[in-house]
């Protein structure tokens, strides 16, 4: 018997025709096949209904159709090429553009559709972080107005605070040297700095002559017993270094001794000054707080107020020995941190101060929170030398401002 080979034996039904293998895999058919198909129920390919509403929904089958207007409105949202390249890579080669909501309908989604909406979600998360990260705090520019001044240096300025960083070590000492010392301890240090602090507003020196001399003091002591009724004499010729190094109008050596109540004399002043400039090797060059201050301060973009208060936390450091286990330069960026907070009643360290001092805020609490102590406690005990400086006018009254008893509890 003769066989149709366009479609089944009409005495046969048995045969699978053309028709009937096409409508078998559109539905996914992997049993059996329908077993009553007859000549006159035979269809043109392009009628068959690739649908049907009563076929089995097997789980490998893949309807084909043209893309859904919901579909399409979310692809439309997806403008980046490289979203679309993964999608496509994910997606079979032969095939159309699948609706994801009617797979969802049917709770039944391919595992590479699945694939690719955790890619694209993964990818749609991203883009926000990046969104995000562009609406941050910028990085001001705080050369930008000194360019046309020399004096400024601006093409050398991050050069020179490079080396400062890489050289402060070289002015830091041991914070536990005075283990070494028989006859003075912490205490005697504090009473010595506290006085000169004094001496320094009485003879209205710079800023710098400050800070070198308590430099002076400590990198001093560190390498060279000293008995306890010489303790003062080091703090006045060490002044006088420091007076030589900075000032433009140095106090001659009758002037500190008279400021010392006549404790010492010339000759004495003049030895101790030899002893001291040989055990330092002469090296006088080193950055103090006060460097750093200058840069951090203009990081800040410091109004006077803010200023002052800042210097008032550093002066407050000068006499604490402890502080000598902090650098100058995070010492300067704290002092900066903790006024700046005090002032405005919220802890924040703005992006630029964090890019010109190299420092985070979680790098600054510690120290924070000490100077935040300090405040609080500056007009009491017998140190007071500096909260006395900051209550006059010249200094803004500084230390009359409230201190920031919330930075005081701050943990790390």
């Amino acid at each position: 018997m003769r066989r149709d080979m366009a479609g089944s034996d009409e005495n046969n039904p048995g045969v699978i025709g053309p028709e009937n293998l096409q409508g078998g895999l559109l539905h996914g058919g992997v049993g059996k096949f329908p077993t009553a198909t007859t000549g006159h129920n035979r269809r043109a390919l392009s009628n068959v209904n690739r649908n049907n509403i009563g076929a089995p929904p097997y789980p490998c089958a893949v309807n084909k159709r043209g893309l859904s207007e919901k579909f399409a409105a979310q692809m439309a949202n997806m403008q980046q090429q490289k979203l679309e390249a993964t999608k496509n890579s994910l997606l079979p080669e032969d095939s159309t553009t699948v609706d994801v909501e009617d797979y969802k309908a049917a709770g039944d989604v391919p595992m590479f559709v699945q694939h690719t909406e955790a890619m694209l979600e993964e990818n749609y998360c991203m883009e926000e972080v990046e969104m995000e990260d562009v609406v941050e705090e910028p990085v001001v520019d705080i050369d930008s107005c000194d360019k046309k001044n020399p004096l400024a240096v601006v093409k050398y300025i991050d050069d020179l605070y490079d080396f400062y960083r890489k050289t402060e070590a070289s002015g830091c000492v041991s914070p536990s040297y005075m283990l070494q010392q028989f006859d003075i301890n912490e205490r005697m240090r504090g009473i010595l700095i506290d006085w000169l602090i004094e001496v320094h507003y009485k003879f209205d020196l710079m800023e710098e002559t400050l800070y070198l001399t308590v430099n002076l003091i400590d990198r001093f002591l560190a390498v060279q017993p000293v008995v306890r009724k010489q303790l003062q004499l080091v703090g006045v010729t060490a002044m006088l270094l420091a007076c030589k190094y900075e000032e433009v109008s140095v106090p001659v050596v009758e002037d500190l001794i008279l400021i010392s109540d006549k404790a010492y004399s010339r000759k004495e002043v003049l030895e101790m000054e030899k002893l001291m400039i040989n055990t330092l090797q002469f090296n006088l060059s080193v950055p103090t707080p006060y460097v750093f201050m200058r840069r951090f301060l203009k990081a800040a973009q410091a109004d006077k107020k803010l200023e002052l208060l800042s210097f008032f936390m550093i002066e407050l450091c000068l006499v604490e020995y402890e502080m000598l286990k902090f650098p100058p330069s995070l010492l300067a960026a704290a002092a900066i941190y903790t006024a700046h907070c005090t002032l405005s009643g919220s802890r924040k360290w703005s992006k630029t101060s964090e890019w010109y001092t190299n420092y985070s805020e979680e790098q600054l609490l510690e120290c924070t929170r000490m100077m935040a102590t300090f405040h609080q406690n500056a007009a009491t005990g017998k140190l007071t030398g500096v909260h006395r400086k900051y209550c006059t006018s010249k200094f803004g009254h500084a230390a009359k401002t409230r201190p920031a008893n919330f930075l005081s509890e701050v943990q790390d």
